[in-house]
């Protein structure tokens, strides 16, 4: 079958992938391992750093169906794929989360796993996705006071609420529970301390991300990045911490334990100023069915197109994934003078 072009004027079209497709590789010589998959665009909060108020979600009809979801993964499984991430928009409002992720588990994945905002959920919820076969949870805290947590979400939660689902989700098996904090300069960058505080007195993995130039709104700014290095500083001040490397070689964080041997980690995902590119092993589908093959792309592929074709097959799939991974940049250039933000925001990304 013909494949399509890109979605943007300013893309070139997208080449055939000659002969059999053994796997996904870029022209980079990395190998594809990880994807994360949109599976909604929606989501019950606006944050400052990803969503303005006024936001359009897309239609249902331009959205992957559950089926088309399960066939993506099928394939990239067949591909080589070994784990999986889930992520919206907010992927618990997603109305048969738990019906997709056992499908999804049921294909052979050594890993599959959510991120949330932790507003929705309740333990019930979060054992029946346990039992479906979805496996840790990340989930996102960026403020522990609620004034500043409302103004930051734009939403009625509280940071309470997100606590309770950190601990159901430990009850439930859930583990590790990783939670991330995007730090912002003059926003919550004075949380830092109580951040770490949170790994040690909760036996949770804390990860503390760089401000990155994701949002819609389009308002990133270099000046409100905090370091990772001025975060480990500043924790090091009342908590030492030893590193104890990534989790894996294309782990986005890396991870520090206390000195101390107190519970609970920090972790540091430095995206701006330690781009850990050379090392990455994922891709990217987002919920209206566009492969990026870099979080900050800006270039889309439109996998959906392929889907819906009469009489596609999953080698069709396969060869129109692996054109797209050989478009995979070989890092972002975010500190380049003619660096262009991606047009979708995080929300419509997927984390």
């Amino acid at each position: 079958m013909r494949l399509p072009v890109l979605q943007h004027s300013r893309s070139d079209p997208l080449p055939a992938f000659d002969g059999p497709v053994r796997g996904l590789r870029d022209s980079h010589g990395r190998t594809i391992r990880d994807l994360r998959i949109s599976i909604t665009d929606r989501c019950n909060f606006r944050c400052v750093y990803c969503m303005e108020p006024d936001v359009r979600f897309m239609r249902k009809v331009e959205l992957l169906t559950d089926a088309e979801i399960v066939r993506v993964v099928r394939v990239c499984h067949a591909l080589g794929v070994r784990r999986v991430r889930l992520t919206g928009g907010e992927p618990s409002v997603h109305p048969t989360l738990a019906a997709l992720i056992g499908d999804l588990w049921a294909i052979g994945l050594d890993d599959l796993s959510m991120t949330t905002n932790g507003s929705v959920m309740s333990e019930a919820d979060l054992a029946e996705c346990r039992n479906a076969g979805l496996q840790r949870l990340t989930i996102s805290l960026d403020s522990l006071r609620p004034d500043r947590f409302a103004a930051l979400t734009r939403s009625a939660t509280s940071p309470q609420r997100v606590l309770e689902s950190i601990s159901a989700a430990k009850r439930v098996g859930l583990e590790p529970v990783r939670v991330n904090a995007v730090i912002m300069r003059g926003f919550n960058d004075d949380e830092i301390i109580d951040l770490a505080k949170l790994a040690r007195e909760l036996e949770i993995d804390m990860r503390l991300i760089e401000y990155m130039p994701l949002d819609s709104g389009r308002r990133w700014d270099l000046s409100k990045v905090v370091t990772a290095d001025e975060m480990l500083e500043r924790i090091t001040g009342m908590f030492p911490l030893e590193p104890i490397g990534r989790e894996r070689t294309s782990s986005p964080a890396t991870r520090y334990r206390f000195v101390d041997g107190a519970p609970g980690r920090i972790g540091v995902i430095a995206s701006v100023t330690r781009a850990f590119c050379s090392a990455c092993s994922r891709l990217r589908i987002t919920a209206d069915g566009m492969v990026m093959p870099c979080l900050f792309s800006t270039n889309e592929y439109d996998l959906r197109f392929v889907l819906r074709q009469p009489g596609s097959t999953d080698d069709d799939i396969a060869r129109f994934l692996a054109a797209a991974t050989l478009r995979k940049q070989a890092g972002h250039t975010m500190h380049d003078e003619h660096y262009r933000q991606p047009d979708r925001p995080m929300s419509a990304i997927g984390g």
